[in-house]
Parts: C-alpha cells; sequence; structure tokens
C-alpha cells in the first residue's frame, strides 16, 4: 500500500470534499491545484498489464507531503494551535519509517478519538486488537513498546472508519 492509496482510502472513509482535500495540502504547506489533487488520486490504467495490484498513480506522493497532508488535516479538523507556528518547517522534518504509524497517530488527533474509539472502528471489520497492541501502534519509534502498523491493519483502519462514518 502506498501513500497515494492510503489518501485515497483516507479520503472516502472521512468523505472528505475536494475543497477540503484541497485545503488540508494548503494548511500543511504544500499548495496544490484541482489538477494536481486529481492527479494524486488517479491511477494509470496500463493495457498491457493483467495485474491486479495496479497502485501506480499519475503523480505519486512521498512521506514528507502525505505528512503535510496529514497535518494540514488537523489543521483543518481542529484549527491552528495558538502558541506553534502553523507549519512545520521542512528543517524539522525526517525520514519516516513507519507511515502508517504516522497516519493512525494523527488520525487520531484530527478526529478526536479515543483508543476506545479506535477498538470500535476495528471491530467494525472483524479485527480485535488488544489496548496494548492499539497503544504500541501509537507509540514514538524507538520506545521499547513499540510496534510497526502493517498494512493489513491500516487497510481494515479505513474501510472501518467508513463504515463508522456512514452509521453516525
Amino acid at each position: 500500500m502506498n501513500n497515494n492509496d492510503r489518501l485515497l482510502r483516507l479520503r472516502y472513509a472521512i468523505d472528505l470534499k475536494d475543497s477540503d482535500f484541497i485545503k488540508a495540502f494548503e494548511l500543511g504547506g504544500v499548495p496544490i491545484t484541482k489538477e494536481e489533487a486529481q492527479s494524486v488520486l488517479t491511477k494509470v490504467q496500463d493495457k498491457h498489464e493483467d495485474n491486479a495490484e495496479n497502485n501506480v498513480y499519475e503523480k505519486a506522493i512521498n512521506n514528507q507531503v502525505f505528512d503535510a497532508f496529514l497535518n494540514g488535516l488537523i489543521i483543518l479538523a481542529r484549527g491552528p494551535q495558538k502558541d506553534k507556528s502553523p507549519v512545520d518547517t521542512p528543517e524539522k522534518s525526517k525520514e519516516i519509517k513507519h507511515v502508517n504509524n504516522v497516519l493512525l497517530k494523527k488520525l487520531k488527533i484530527a478526529l478526536s478519538m479515543t483508543t476506545e474509539d479506535i477498538l470500535t472502528i476495528f471491530a467494525e471489520v472483524d479485527l480485535y486488537p488488544s489496548k496494548g497492541e492499539i497503544g504500541a501502534f501509537l507509540r514514538k519509534e524507538g520506545h521499547r513498546n513499540f510496534k510497526p502498523c502493517g498494512d493489513k491493519y491500516m487497510r481494515n483502519f479505513l474501510k472501518g472508519l467508513g463504515i463508522y462514518n456512514r452509521r453516525s
């Protein structure tokens, strides 16, 4: 699962409109046009390729751009912080190894979720991780109890988030 897949699934899970999608990028410090936003979400159709896992998009996004989008989503959902600058400066950002963990942490912040909410969302897709496992996903990398969140968990979480949001 690449960043474009995560972005597409997240957009549909939280029912993010085009204008809010573009605004989240802008608030994160990466302004994009409507055409660029569409190319980020559009898969390339290869007629000669019979591969069912066609995860090639017109415009691929890297981890830093995805992180900037998530920061913008937090600002969009909760408003800017009073005592901090609205956008992290590029020199402060570092290489992101576990994007799924960052996505889970920032969605928890943006959507004001508790660990119980996360467990409920996982239960929507019949996946039952423990509270400790969720806590391990939310830990800072390098902590002794940190656990990488795999693509399976993230796919199921985003699917469950969509189901959860449509019920409420």
